[in-house]
């Protein structure tokens, strides 16, 4: 099972000192079968007066911060340390009745996945349905991994990974027609295509580990992908930005049900427009070498 640190380095900078309201951070990787934490240190320069752990609606860790200094600068440092054990949702098998699509969910999870299926942006002229569509089979039924793992490959093959800086997401309509986007955008898409198409969708933001071989887009930052829900399989992990079907080289941080429930670290601070200077974000991912020998 490879162990996985990661780094993350935010840090906003003013040109005088300004006072800082409530920060939300959504850094400490979310627990499970797939992934075990096993430390985190977070450092925050200036220190908070306060700062507190909770669980959101969804259960992901959200640290938050209060101040009470000023300062010129504003850090966080996490770093958290990690066993992760990849799997394929491909060899994941789907209950009977959702090998092939369409398919229902049942009667007593509908309640509890009614609202990751509801589509959250307009779509008047039914464009992204039949994007979706294209998917399916015309000669015989569409199996169910088969249709995600299209949907998947297409977003990474036909569209150009463009990183943006801007905060939130572009519609699905607009990175449909642009054929670009960012991690974030293309995630947002494919949760609106399959939702299309009647599946519990989620977004999903974290962190991607780039091997030495390269190969993956989205490194040396926060990272965002999908999850569909699957009878029998479970939440699948999709990430269209890298044609990934499963968790590999994904480090999970917090699901939501909309991208914006999901922000890593969000805050306020008092002071003049002109006095901020930008930010500046380092993600790196590094494993560990298992029995590597120590420098004398």
């Amino acid at each position: 099972m490879p162990v996985l640190t990661v780094q993350h380095v935010t840090t906003y900078r003013y040109r005088q000192p300004v006072a800082f309201g409530e920060h939300r951070m959504m850094l400490r990787p979310l627990e499970g079968h797939d992934q075990r934490l096993l430390d985190q240190v977070l450092i925050i320069t200036p220190k908070p007066v306060e700062l507190r752990w909770l669980h959101d609606v969804f259960g992901n860790s959200v640290a938050v911060a209060r101040f009470a200094s000023r300062a010129r600068e504003l850090r966080f440092d996490s770093r958290v340390r990690l066993e992760h054990s990849p799997g394929n949702a491909l060899e994941l098998p789907a209950g009977e009745g959702a090998e092939t699509y369409p398919f229902s969910y049942a009667v007593e999870e509908m309640p509890d996945l009614s609202r990751s299926i509801e589509r959250q942006y307009p779509d008047p002229d039914g464009e992204l349905d039949r994007w979706a569509r294209q998917f399916l089979r015309k000669d015989g039924p569409t199996g169910t991994r088969e249709l995600l793992a299209g949907i998947t490959h297409a977003i990474r093959a036909r569209f150009t990974y463009v990183s943006r800086q801007e905060k939130g997401v572009q519609e699905p309509l607009a990175t449909l027609r642009l054929g670009s986007g960012s991690c974030r955008d293309f995630a947002v898409l494919m949760i609106e295509a399959v939702r299309a198409l009647g599946f519990a969708a989620r977004f999903v933001t974290g962190y991607l580990y780039v091997p030495r071989e390269g190969g993956r887009i989205g490194g040396g930052a926060t990272h965002a992908w999908l999850r569909v829900y699957v009878p029998g399989a479970g939440w699948v992990e999709l990430d269209p930005t890298n044609g990934i079907i499963g968790n590999r080289d994904l480090i999970r941080v917090a699901v939501a049900r909309d991208h914006r429930q999901a922000v890593p670290l969000h805050g306020s601070w008092t002071g003049f427009p002109a006095d901020s200077l930008g930010m500046s974000v380092d993600v790196t991912v590094t494993e560990a070498v298992p029995n590597a020998p120590s420098r004398p």
